[in-house]
């Protein structure tokens, strides 16, 4: 089961209902279909714009209680000797955990590695470190990007030049995208450029 999200948003059609906690977003939602509206609904997680879904059934009380019983619970802590065994540590270096694999390379990939400060490992580390975060950026970035198409793919699939705010998105293009978003209705214009903030992170 997917934990739910800290926070989300709520939208009747075009206008934003209301943003926040689980609890504050469903019991707006509730006030708002016994008015009897008629445009549709939708909740979308703050972080990935996935589909939240409440049950509105029976009282305010109920539906909170509902919700504080399906939170997900509190991992327990990890104990002190959690993976930790009881053979006594000698004297000397401390144990780091690492592992000795054989590497397959060129003479002048070696002789620029025993170069490096600290020698071949530490370098060799160093560079395995800076290429993960690099990847790690790259990541986050695909999963903001993710993100603002789910929502305006659910909530702005027939606003004006929809398609080109998409083809700007995925060609980071961040003149064009808010250009085309400004057009929009504003709770769902300044919800995607939020969503967009770390989506577009160069500029052409």
């Amino acid at each position: 089961m997917t934990p739910h999200p800290v926070t989300c948003t709520a939208f009747e059609g075009h206008r934003r209902i209301a943003s926040g906690s689980l609890s504050e977003v469903a019991l707006a939602i509730r006030e708002v279909l016994a008015r009897g509206e008629q445009a549709p609904v939708l909740v979308f997680d703050d972080v990935t714009s996935r589909p939240v879904e409440f049950d509105l059934r029976g009282t305010p009380e109920e539906i909170l209680a509902r919700l504080a019983s399906g939170a997900p619970g509190e991992q327990p802590a990890p104990t002190a000797d959690a993976g930790e065994d009881d053979t006594p540590r000698s004297r000397g270096r401390p144990k780091l955990g690492v592992v000795a694999r054989e590497v397959t390379l060129l003479p002048r990939h070696w002789d620029w590695l025993n170069g490096q400060s600290g020698g071949a490992s530490v370098a060799l580390r160093k560079l395995v470190d800076a290429a993960r975060l690099a990847g790690e950026d790259k990541d986050r970035k695909r999963a903001a990007q993710e993100a603002v198409y789910r929502f305006m793919t659910a909530i702005a699939g027939n606003l004006p030049d929809y398609e080109d705010a998409t083809r700007a998105l995925y060609a980071d293009d961040r003149t064009r995208f808010d250009g085309i978003v400004a057009a929009w209705p504003e709770d769902v214009r300044d919800h995607t450029l939020r969503l967009a903030q770390g989506a577009l992170v160069t500029h052409p």
